[in-house]
């Protein structure tokens, strides 16, 4: 019996300093950056940045696999923080905003039918592409709204989801949450947007809807820039040709085109 406690204790004694050894031996120096630069981040943990979490791409800052700016909720000044922090030269790009690129609410839509079902726009999708005529537009029953974790966007009286410029963290989830793909990211400074996605020929729009594009190439035409293109019956801006001159606004027949710094 004294035997087999001192084999056991000599056999826990040798494996307590093999443990030890391997410890020391393979032990992970932790940046301690990695931390700092967590505790500046805004522990939204939203995904926004495409890293799992805040802490996940606090490590892919400093070990260079990430800007500095990738934190879509991060401000100028945190951004700035960061990189002096760093010792790196921060982006001054612009801020990007969320943009619901449709008009066609309860006034201006045509609709299909009444619908009963899930108040959930992908299960409005499927059922039949959705209660409106138009089939590429908003669905109006907000999941958009819902996946927002910032309070910056709400539904508007006309069905149509609204974003709020100063909350909106352009963290992507929105975008995400729409099954038509109508919510796209553009710079704050570019607030002259196309707000419809369809590509019926004009006819087909007006039946469906009063505000649609219906591909006139009015705006094409009138555009000093050459900005705009009118592609498959729909007129697209290119943001970073846009000198935000509102003539495209101004001679839209429909009023397909919007400007938000209104």
């Amino acid at each position: 019996m004294i035997a087999a406690v001192l084999t056991m204790a000599a056999t826990g004694f040798v494996a307590g300093i093999g443990l030890m050894y391997a410890s020391k031996k393979f032990h992970v120096v932790k940046d301690e950056r990695i931390e700092a630069v967590n505790e500046m981040l805004p522990a939204a943990n939203c995904g926004g940045c495409g890293y799992p979490g805040c802490a996940a791409l606090a490590e892919a800052i400093v070990t260079g696999k990430a800007p500095v700016n990738s934190c879509p909720v991060c401000s100028r000044d945190m951004v700035q923080q960061i990189a002096e922090y760093l010792g790196l030269t921060a982006d001054s790009s612009v801020k990007k905003v969320a943009r619901v690129r449709c008009n066609g609410g309860c006034e201006n839509a045509v609709e299909k039918y009444n619908y009963y079902g899930p108040r959930d726009c992908h299960s409005i999708v499927i059922l039949n592409g959705g209660s409106k005529l138009c089939t590429f537009g908003c669905v109006g029953e907000g999941s958009c709204v819902k996946a927002c974790g910032f309070d910056a966007m709400h539904m508007g009286k006309n069905g149509i989801p609204v974003v709020n410029a100063e909350k909106c963290c352009a963290c992507g989830l929105c975008v995400k949450a729409c099954p038509r793909n109508l919510i796209t990211l553009i710079p704050e400074d570019k607030p002259v947007v196309v707000n419809c996605m369809s590509k019926d020929k004009g006819p087909e729009v007006k039946k469906a809807c009063s505000v649609g594009c219906i591909g006139c190439k009015m705006c094409e035409k009138k555009c000093p820039v050459g900005a705009i293109d009118v592609d498959s019956f729909l007129a697209k801006i290119d943001p970073s040709v846009c000198n935000v001159c509102g003539e495209c606004v101004a001679v839209c027949p429909t009023k397909a085109i919007g400007d938000y710094s209104k």
